[in-house]
């Protein structure tokens, strides 16, 4: 069994900054890629950062610039600076992890319960 437990959301002023955490806890042989997605009301799930096994980070083009992915392979934990944060950046973040089980055996994607980001004044 495999959990991501996620911390650092919360309420912050346009402008201001948040870092998110995910910890990876389980019966984990490797993780493969991580990720961070968000939902806001009404809609799409969409990709905001992943990050490989060797450090390779994308992002949507609207965090560019002002989001950073990162993790610490050996804790098993990605993160996700958020700077300069608007509006916009209102959702649910949702990490995620791509984890091995066993010795060549097939890779599952876990994801995180979700923790919710606010930007406002």
């Amino acid at each position: 069994q495999v959990q991501l437990v996620e911390s650092g959301g919360g309420l912050v002023q346009p402008g201001g900054s948040l870092r998110l955490s995910c910890a990876a806890s389980g019966n984990i042989f490797s993780i493969n890629s991580m990720g961070w997605y968000r939902q806001a009301p009404g809609k799409q799930r969409e990709m905001v950062a992943t990050i490989s096994s060797g450090g390779i980070a994308d992002y949507v083009e609207s965090v560019k610039g002002r989001f950073t992915i990162s993790r610490d392979n050996a804790k098993n934990t990605g993160y996700l600076q958020m700077n300069s944060l608007k509006p916009e950046d209102t959702a649910v973040y949702y990490c995620t992890a791509d984890c091995m089980l066993r010795p060549g055996g097939p890779v599952f994607r876990y994801w995180g319960q979700g923790t919710q980001v606010t930007v406002s004044s």
